[in-house]
């Protein structure tokens, strides 16, 4: 179809080309519903294109795949960054799936029983709207990075491909999640770095082909049935996922250090210009990368349907007080794995089944 020329009212639009809207997308395919994707990049793919350039998966191929199509790779091996994104592109083309490209919604509301998305002078309206915009929308930074001296370059996570974008002289990474792991051993081969943060958790066993076959079906199964919004332990751990970085994976503090990357505290502030530690040191660095995550922006979207700018009241995706309204992709939105490729394709497939009913106030309540 040409989603160039959409016009009357859609059944469904999905708001967010990445994963979670294809994987969704597939399901309502299955179900010849109307529906659009709407994806603010311009080749689907693209949110794991931009990432930096040495990014593998985390995950081993044989959970990397979304419905329909598992990933074309050895079932154990981690897949780059860039195999995701060639994998993720081909996936609409192979279940016709009506995506449009290059659309970033500015604003989306509701008009009596309809939803209108609208951007740079273009309207869409649908019957459902489903927000599956994913866990990376606004990077997160202290407001008193800008406080350093602008001779420092300074790079979100976000922003950082390899380390020729840094000029000679130390490196200070500022957050010890997976990113910040990954990122300092990457570029203590070419320049000094330290590291700052503390590690929630780290994944007891090694990363690699072991286990990819005996570790990770285990911590698939937790995160699926166990850890979940419908366990008593599911729901006493869901603040805490949601609220801290995720446990290291591959790159633990002792490759870190083995490297010789210097293990130091959070940053505190900056002092005359230069980064200042929780113990009051102050350290001199030519180089900032912030691997400090993403916060939530749904400033986009009427305040009426949010709880305060977050997510409304929900279960699992669908939204208790603004019917036809759904969510995809969020971080323990019902489980520990809801927003990976594992996760998401479950779902997806549960909302796919919700927005099949009536839509109606009595009909979202009745989820729970």
């Amino acid at each position: 179809m040409n989603n160039n020329d959409v016009t009357g009212t859609l059944d469904t639009m999905i708001i967010g080309g990445g994963q979670a809207g294809l994987a969704l997308g597939y399901y309502l395919k299955q179900q010849n519903r109307n529906f659009l994707i709407l994806d603010e990049n311009p080749r689907t793919g693209d949110a794991w294109r931009q990432r930096w350039d040495s990014l593998r998966v985390f995950t081993p191929a044989k959970y990397d795949g979304l419905p329909g199509a598992p990933f074309p790779a050895d079932p154990l091996d981690f897949p780059t960054k860039d195999d995701l994104a060639g994998y993720l592109e081909g996936y609409p083309a192979r279940f016709d799936l009506p995506v449009l490209h290059s659309v970033r919604v500015e604003r989306l509301r509701r008009e009596g029983d309809r939803f209108i998305a609208s951007s740079n002078g273009r309207r869409w309206e649908a019957h459902n709207a489903v927000v599956a915009t994913g866990t990376t929308q606004a990077p997160k930074m202290p407001g008193f990075a800008a406080e350093l001296w602008p001779s420092v370059v300074q790079l979100h996570s976000s922003e950082y491909r390899n380390p020729g974008q840094l000029q000679p002289g130390p490196v200070l990474v500022v957050g010890l999640g997976n990113s910040g792991a990954e990122i300092g051993l990457e570029v203590c081969r070419t320049h000094p770095t330290l590291v700052s943060g503390t590690p929630t958790a780290e994944l007891p066993v090694r990363h690699g082909r072991t286990a990819a076959r005996y570790a990770f079906p285990v911590v698939r199964f937790l995160g699926l049935h166990v850890l979940t919004l419908n366990t008593p332990i599911g729901r006493k751990v869901a603040p805490v996922f949601k609220s801290h970085a995720e446990p290291l994976i591959r790159t633990k503090t002792k490759h870190l250090a083995a490297a010789g990357v210097r293990l130091v505290p959070r940053v505190a502030g900056v002092d005359s210009g230069m980064p200042i530690l929780a113990d009051g040191t102050r350290v001199e660095v030519s180089n900032v990368i912030w691997c400090t995550g993403f916060k939530d922006d749904f400033g986009w979207i009427d305040p009426e349907m949010l709880d305060g700018g977050a997510l409304p009241r929900q279960w699992r995706g669908v939204a208790l007080d603004s019917p036809g309204l759904f969510f995809l992709g969020q971080r323990f939105l019902y489980s520990e794995v809801s927003d990976t490729l594992p996760g998401i394709s479950r779902d997806a497939r549960y909302l796919a089944g919700k927005i099949s009913v009536p839509v109606t106030r009595e009909s979202a309540a009745s989820a729970i």
